[in-house]
């Protein structure tokens, strides 16, 4: 174990944050990074906050509401976009970020881009021909649910089914919501 010098400075951890966001912000001052928007929120103070992703990465990112306003276009998850920025660090918490000024389309996303693809496929099999519709029953007898068998969601739902509905049954298709195999479920 090693030993550190007895008139060595400790950093508090305020400090310690404020040295990361100082070398951050000196090494990165201005870059453009293309990546696709996922996890896209307004805060209540009415910043936006996402995630730029590639295939093997992902930052936070967060625009500012005044730079939000300069923009020319709306920005979606599934969106590639390239954006321009500093990294910062968000002191209180010690998080690595994306700070953008501005951004500008870069095309369909791999995710938006897989969505259209399948919707196309679906299309030309005939599943969104008007012909293949049926109508919702009024009071249906029987309702699927496809969500996690524990947890408030399902406690939710039954409760509100079984508060409107009394006789109505409930076939559940239990899969994981979160967490490692909940995309392949």
């Amino acid at each position: 174990m090693a030993t550190a010098p007895a008139r060595e400075r400790i950093l508090t951890v305020s400090e310690l944050n404020r040295r990361i966001k100082g070398a951050l912000e000196e090494s990165f001052p201005g870059l453009w990074v293309r990546g696709e928007i996922t996890d896209w929120k307004k805060s209540s103070t009415g910043h936006f906050y996402f995630c730029l992703k590639d295939r093997f990465a992902q930052i936070e990112v967060v625009l500012y509401s005044k730079e939000r306003m300069r923009l020319r276009f709306d920005p979606t998850n599934g969106m590639a976009v390239d954006a321009y920025g500093r990294v910062s660090a968000y002191e209180p918490r010690g998080k690595c970020q994306l700070v953008v000024e501005t951004m500008r389309p870069a095309g369909m996303g791999d995710r938006l881009l897989a969505l259209e693809e399948l919707k196309k496929k679906l299309q030309a099999e005939g599943l969104f021909d008007a012909a293949r519709k049926r109508p919702l029953p009024r009071f249906p007898r029987r309702v699927g649910l496809v969500t996690s068998p524990v947890g408030a969601a399902i406690r939710d739902l039954v409760k509100v089914l079984r508060a409107r509905w009394p006789a109505i049954e409930i076939v559940l298709a239990p899969v994981r919501v979160q967490g490692p195999g909940a995309a392949q479920e």
